[in-house]
């Protein structure tokens, strides 16, 4: 056995075999004119070896040989390694057998001896360019396989996210209706004024202190509730209201939210 490293990039390497050693030297000779990296065997369990422990594209073997035919040794290297390109060279012709591998797909080609320069390295060139054509469709299919996988996954991390942006959104609402509510039902009157003085929130003590029937949501501040025009612009004072003292707590809104206005808040101070 011996091997010739070539280092050109990409490598094609080849393995011949063949248990006449003058058909091997004829065989390296013509073929090393095309740069192939070629490894020798002189009968199948030899060429197995190289097999296990080197690399191969394209395997050409002879037919009759000591121990274990071409198609036989060509049978195992397809169970083991189904991607290399395999070429039986022979000048015997047991064509059934033959066929019959050809037919199982264990042979990609049978050519004769004795062989034609010409042909027979067209057929190995044929032969490396349909093993590249195979190994360039894995890799496409690999990059498919890749991308679809990386695809799945943000599709189940959008989705993750969503969810997630779903349930703060209810569970906000039903925090914004649990404080909605609370607001409404407490004893201390209290509005929500935006920027343009727009009664925007007024809970039950406040529209019946101010409105009463009236109803005050939406309505102007200035023309509806003039009461508290003194007030906007101070965080405390007092007014008066049904000729009762109220002392009017002023909040900005904003500071810790995108809310815009402000936030008023009566306190009876005459109480009792």
């Amino acid at each position: 056995m011996s091997e010739e490293a070539i280092s050109e990039s990409p490598r094609r390497r080849l393995l011949l075999v063949d248990d006449e050693i003058n058909i091997l030297s004829a065989l390296k000779r013509l073929l090393r004119q095309d740069k192939y990296d070629i490894m020798t065997a002189n009968n199948g369990q030899e060429a197995l070896e190289v097999l296990k422990n080197n690399p191969v594209d394209v395997i050409v073997t002879d037919q009759r040989m000591p121990g274990m035919t071409g198609v036989e040794f060509l049978r195992l290297a397809k169970e083991s390694y189904p991607d290399t390109i395999r070429i039986v060279l022979s000048g015997y012709t047991e064509l059934q057998s033959v066929t019959d591998a050809v037919n199982e797909g264990a042979v990609y080609k049978f050519l004769t001896k004795p062989w034609d320069d010409v042909q027979l390295r067209g057929h190995v060139a044929e032969a490396f360019k349909r093993k590249e054509m195979g190994d360039e469709n894995l890799r496409l299919q690999q990059q498919l396989l890749l991308a679809n996988l990386a695809l799945e996954t943000t599709n189940r991390e959008l989705d993750k996210l969503l969810k997630e942006q779903e349930e703060r959104i209810e569970h906000d609402e039903v925090s914004l209706q649990i404080t909605h509510e609370i607001l409404e039902h407490v004893s201390t009157p209290i509005l929500g004024i935006d920027d343009e003085k727009n009664i925007v929130f007024i809970n039950a003590a406040a529209q019946e202190l101010l409105g009463g029937s009236h109803a005050l949501l939406g309505m102007k501040m200035t023309r509806n509730a003039p009461q508290l025009e003194p007030a906007w612009s101070q965080a405390s004072t007092e007014i008066d209201i049904h000729d009762e003292r109220y002392k009017v707590l002023t909040h900005p809104m904003g500071r810790s939210s995108r809310s815009r206005g402000k936030l008023m808040t009566l306190i009876k101070l005459n109480a009792g």
